[in-house]
C-alpha cells in the first residue's frame, strides 16, 4: 500500500514538473517579449489568451472527467506564481474564470457540472465572478441585485462593477437576492451562471492604476431573463455559501500572485544592485541596500511557504479560510513592500516606465484590496484563531 502511494506521489510530482517547465518556456518565449507593449497600451492580450486555451489553463483545476487538467490547487498556485512573476494580469484572466468553475464544481448539480464544466475547461465559455456592486464590496449581504421567479425563469435587475473579464468574457457567476426580506440576509442570496444576452449589457470599461490588459467592467442587468436551471445547485438561499467557497480558491490565487510580484521585485532589485555602482562599489555592498535585499528575500520565502500551506489544505479538501487569509494577507503586503523597495533601489530609474519595477509598483496595491481587503483578512484570521483556541 505504501509503495502504491509513493508511486502516485512520484507520478504527480513528475506531472507537476513537466507542467511547470511547459509554463516557464511559454512565458519566456511567447509572453515576456510582449508584456511592456501590451501593459503600457492597456491592450487585451487576445493571442496570449488563445495560447492559454490551447495549453488547457482555463481548465487547470477542473477534473479530467470534465475535460480539464485536473491539477491540484498546490500545482495551480505554482503556475499562478510563475505567471505573475512575468505579468500579473494574465493570472487574473484565469483566476476569475476558475473561481466560477470551482463554484460549480463544489455546489452545482450533476447536470450543471456536465453541461458547464467541459465548456469552461476549453475556454469556449469563459468569464468570471460577479459579486461587487457600486455600493457594495466587502459587505456582500448588502447587494441589491434581485432575481424574481417568473415561471421557469428568473428575471434579474441590478448592476455589478469591477468585474474581471467583464468585456471579453461570455458568462459569469452572479450573486443576487432572491428574497430581499430574509433574516439573516445571507439566506435570501442565490447564485446563477449567467450568459450574456438580451438585458445583459456592459456599460463601460473601468480604467485602473495598474493591472492593465485585463478588462474590468461594469455590468448592467435590465429585466434579464435566465432559466431556473442556471441557479447553482437549483436551490435558492445558497448564494453566500457559493461565494465563500469560490473566494477560498481566489484568495490562495491572489496570495500566489503576491509571491510572484514579490519575487519579480526581488529579481529586478538583485540584478540592478549588481549592475549599478556608486562611491566605488556595487550598490548591494552598501549596508542600506543590503538590508533591503535581506528583508525582500525573507518576505518572498515566508510568503511562498504560507501559500503552499494554504494550497495543501485545499488539496485535502479542508476548510482553509484561516490558512488562505494568512497567505493572502502576508504575501500581498510582501508584494507591496518589495515593489516599493525595488523602486527605491533603482532610484530615479525605478520611476521610469522603461523599467519593470514601475509596473510592479502599480500592480501590487490591487492585491491588498482584491478578494477581500487585508483589513478583512486580519479579522477572519483573528476570529478563526479564537474559534480554534477557546478557553
Amino acid at each position: 500500500m505504501n509503495h502504491q502511494v509513493t508511486e502516485l506521489d512520484n507520478d504527480e510530482a513528475e506531472r507537476e514538473r513537466m507542467m511547470l517547465d511547459s509554463v516557464n518556456r511559454w512565458l519566456e518565449r511567447d509572453v515576456q517579449p510582449h508584456v511592456m507593449k501590451l501593459e503600457h497600451g492597456d491592450i487585451y492580450p487576445a493571442d496570449i489568451v488563445e495560447q492559454m486555451k490551447e495549453m488547457g489553463l482555463f481548465g487547470a483545476i477542473i477534473p479530467e472527467e470534465f475535460g480539464g487538467l485536473g491539477l491540484r490547487p498546490s500545482t495551480y498556485v505554482k503556475i499562478i506564481e510563475r505567471i505573475s512573476t512575468t505579468w500579473m494580469s494574465l493570472s487574473g484572466i484565469i483566476n476569475s474564470h476558475l473561481i466560477m468553475a470551482y463554484i460549480v464544481m463544489k455546489n452545482g448539480t450533476e447536470q450543471q457540472k456536465e453541461a458547464l464544466l467541459p465548456r469552461f475547461a476549453t475556454g469556449e465559455l469563459r468569464g468570471g465572478l460577479a459579486l461587487t456592486e457600486p455600493d457594495c464590496g466587502t459587505d456582500l449581504q448588502a447587494i441589491r441585485m434581485t432575481a424574481k421567479r417568473d415561471g421557469d425563469d428568473y428575471v434579474i435587475n441590478g448592476t455589478k462593477t469591477w468585474i474581471s473579464n467583464g468585456i471579453e468574457g461570455s458568462c459569469f457567476a452572479l450573486l443576487v437576492k432572491t428574497d430581499s426580506k430574509a433574516d439573516p440576509r445571507h439566506k435570501g442570496m442565490s447564485m446563477f451562471i449567467a450568459d450574456k444576452g438580451d438585458g445583459f449589457t456592459v456599460s463601460r470599461k473601468l480604467e485602473k492604476l495598474g493591472y492593465k490588459g485585463i478588462d474590468s467592467a461594469e455590468l448592467v442587468f435590465d429585466n434579464y431573463r435566465i432559466s431556473a436551471d442556471r441557479l447553482i445547485g437549483e436551490t435558492e438561499g445558497r448564494g453566500m455559501i457559493c461565494a465563500i467557497s469560490g473566494l477560498e480558491l481566489g484568495r490562495v490565487n491572489v496570495a500566489a500572485r503576491g509571491v510572484g510580484i514579490a519575487q519579480a521585485a526581488l529579481d529586478e532589485a538583485t540584478k540592478y544592485s549588481q549592475q549599478r555602482s556608486t562611491f566605488g562599489k556595487q550598490i548591494h555592498e552598501h549596508q542600506a541596500i543590503a538590508l533591503k535585499l535581506g528583508d525582500m528575500v525573507t518576505r518572498v520565502t515566508a510568503s511562498r511557504l504560507l501559500v503552499e500551506n494554504a494550497a495543501a489544505a485545499l488539496d485535502r479538501g479542508e476548510r482553509c479560510d484561516l490558512e488562505a487569509g494568512m497567505a493572502k494577507l502576508f504575501a500581498t503586503e510582501s508584494a507591496l513592500k518589495n515593489a516599493e523597495e525595488a523602486l527605491r533601489i533603482h532610484g530615479g530609474y525605478g520611476y521610469s516606465k522603461e523599467f519593470v519595477v514601475e509596473r510592479l509598483y502599480r500592480d501590487a496595491p490591487l492585491l491588498c484590496i482584491g478578494e477581500g481587503t487585508n483589513e478583512i483578512q486580519r479579522l477572519i484570521i483573528a476570529k478563526r484563531h479564537i474559534e480554534q483556541n477557546p478557553l
